[in-house]
C-alpha cells in the first residue's frame, strides 16, 4: 500500500536532503503515532494506548508518489494545561509552525471536542495547508461519523483507520498535493552531518543538553525521569558546522523488566546508537557513577562509536563530592582513560564550547588509518624493546599487522602463537601514545599460522583467530 524509506540517520539517508516536512498534530490518543507507523511503514513511533506516550517532536523519512519528505510526529496538543502537558503542546505549535504541511489527526468516533476546535483555531493563524484526518474510521458504519468534521471549517476530511491502512492512500495524496512544487537537490555525502547520539541513564540532563546546545527548548525537559521516548533528531549549528544530534531515552539497567512504551522507548534508544557516529554519553556528577553508566559505556564500546564523556551538573559539585567523583574515575572508567571528558552543566551552559573540540578529536581518531609500511616499522621497534611473553615455553612472534578497518581502527596481527591479554592491552596502549586513538575504541585481533603438516590434525577445530 505504501511507500517508505528508513527512518533518519539509516545507512541510506542523507540528513542533510531539503525536504517537505509534514507535521502530525492532534490533541492526546486520537493515533498520531499510529498513523506515522501507517506512512513509513514499519513501526518507529512509541504507540500505547495510554494518552501522553509521544512528547517530543520526532521526524521519520517517508516516501510517496515518488516525493520524499519527513514526517513530524509530535506529543498531543491540548490547549488549558499546565506543567509537561503545556510543554509538550508547545513543541506540537512549534512543529506545525515549522512545517510545510500540517496533518491534523481528529477521532470520527468522538467528534468535534472543544480541544480539537481550539486546535484548529491556532492551525489557521499559521497560514499552512492543512489536511484533516478523520481517523479510527474502521469501516462503512464510521463514514458519517468523518462527514461531521467539514463542520471544523477546515476543508474535507479524509477518513482514515491508522489501525488498518484504510483511507491512507487518499490522505497522503491530499498530502503531497500540497508540496512545494520542487525540492531542494541532495549534499554529497562527504557534506552530511555527523551522527552523535546522546546517551546516558534516565534524567542525567540529555534534553536539557540538546536545548543548550541549540539554544532553544527543541526537545521536552521535565524532572520527572523518563520524559523522552522516542530517539529525537536535530540539525543544530555549533562551532561553525551542522551536526546530527540525537536525543534518546534513557537506558535502564533491567531491560527484561520494561513494558509497554518504556520497552520500546530503550530498544529506540540502542538502535540511535547503531545509527551514530559518535556518542556523548553524560553523567550525572551528584550522584555517584552507577552500574548503569558503565554499561551504557560497554555499550558504546561494543558497537565501536566515538565516545566522549560529559560530567553533567558539574556546577552542583561540592568540594568533598569532587573527591570521592575523581576516586570513583580512576577506579570505575579506568577503561576508557582514552576519552576526551568534558566538565559541564547543561542548566548554566558551563563549558559548552569544549564539546565540539571533543567530538572533533574522537571523530579524527576514529576515521584514522595508519599505512601498513608505517604500522610495521612502529611494531619492529616495539617488539624488539618489548618482546611478547614466553607462552609454553616458546616464544610467539609477530610476523606482520595491518589495519583492516577504520570506523573503528581495527588492526589484525599475524603471529606464529597466542599472545597474552595483557601483551594485547601493551600493544593497544602504544598505538594510543605513538599514533594518538583519543576517543575511540580499537579492535585488535589475531590470526595464528599454523604449523605445516598440522592441516589434518587442526581439521574440525574451531577456528584460531582471537579477537578483544
Amino acid at each position: 500500500m505504501n511507500e517508505q524509506t528508513d527512518a533518519p540517520g539509516g545507512e541510506d539517508s542523507s540528513a542533510t536532503d531539503i525536504k517537505p516536512v509534514v507535521a502530525v498534530v492532534g490533541r492526546p490518543n486520537v493515533g498520531k503515532s499510529a498513523l506515522v507507523n501507517r506512512i513509513i511503514g514499519h513501526r518507529s513511533a512509541v504507540v500505547e494506548d495510554t494518552p501522553g506516550v509521544t512528547r517530543d517532536r520526532v521526524a521519520y523519512d517517508a516516501l510517496w508518489r515518488g516525493r520524499e519528505f519527513a514526517i513530524v510526529d509530535t506529543g498531543g496538543w491540548d490547549t488549558g494545561v499546565t506543567g509537561l502537558a503545556a510543554t509538550v503542546a508547545q513543541q506540537a505549535e512549534y512543529a506545525a509552525e515549522t512545517a510545510d504541511v500540517i496533518l491534523f489527526v481528529v477521532d470520527a468516533t468522538v467528534g468535534i471536542t472543544d480541544a480539537d476546535a481550539a486546535v484548529t483555531r491556532v492551525l489557521r493563524a499559521t497560514h499552512k495547508p492543512v489536511v484533516l484526518a478523520a481517523n479510527k474510521v474502521d469501516g462503512g458504519m464510521q463514514e458519517p461519523d468523518a462527514l461531521a468534521l467539514w463542520n471544523l471549517g477546515i476543508g474535507q476530511p479524509y477518513p482514515t483507520s491508522a489501525l488498518h491502512g484504510r483511507g491512507s492512500g487518499d490522505l497522503l495524496d491530499a498530502v503531497v498535493d500540497q508540496f512545494p512544487p520542487e525540492a531542494a537537490s541532495e549534499a554529497s555525502g562527504e557534506d552530511r552531518p555527523r551522527r552523535i547520539a546522546l546517551l546516558g541513564r534516565p534524567n542525567v540532563g540529555k534534553s536539557s543538553l540538546l536545548n543548550r546546545i541549540a539554544g532553544e527548548e527543541r526537545v521536552v525537559v521535565d524532572p520527572m525521569a523518563g520524559t523522552t521516548r522516542d530517539a529525537v533528531d536535530e540539525l543544530v549549528e555549533l562551532g561553525g558546522k551542522t551536526w546530527q544530534f540525537i536525543d534518546t531515552a534513557g537506558i535502564r539497567r533491567r531491560f527484561r523488566a520494561l513494558q509497554g512504551a518504556d520497552y520500546y522507548a530503550t530498544i529506540r534508544a540502542s538502535t540511535a546508537l547503531k545509527r551514530a557516529e559518535a556518542v556523548i554519553v553524560l553523567l550525572d556528577v551528584s550522584e555517584p557513577l552507577a552500574e548503569q553508566d558503565i554499561r551504557v559505556i560497554e555499550q558504546t564500546m561494543e558497537a565501536g562509536r566515538a565516545l566522549v564523556l560529559a560530567f553533567n551538573k558539574w556546577d552542583t559539585l561540592t568540594k568533598e563530592r569532587r573527591y570521592y567523583l575523581e576516586k570513583e574515575i580512576d577506579r570505575q572508567l579506568s577503561r576508557v582513560s582514552w576519552a576526551p571528558r568534558v566538565n559541564i552543566s547543561a542548566t548554566t551552559g558551563r563549558n559548552m564550547q569544549k564539546i565540539v573540540p571533543a567530538l572533533e578529536t574522537s571523530l579524527e581518531s576514529w576515521d584514522t588509518r595508519v599505512s601498513t609500511g608505517q604500522l610495521n616499522s612502529w611494531l619492529k621497534d616495539v617488539v624488539a624493546a618489548t618482546p611478547p611473553p614466553v607462552r609454553g615455553g616458546k616464544q610467539p612472534k609477530i610476523l606482520f599487522a595491518t589495519q583492516a578497518d577504520a570506523q573503528p581502527p581495527e588492526f589484525i596481527l599475524f603471529t606464529t602463537g597466542f599472545l597474552e591479554d595483557g601483551y594485547r592491552r601493551f600493544l593497544e596502549r602504544r598505538l594510543r601514545e605513538d599514533f594518538g586513538f583519543a576517543g575511540t575504541p580499537i579492535k585488535l585481533s589475531m590470526r595464528i599460522r599454523e604449523k605445516k603438516g598440522s592441516s589434518k590434525a587442526s581439521k574440525g577445530s574451531p577456528r584460531r583467530d582471537r579477537k578483544r
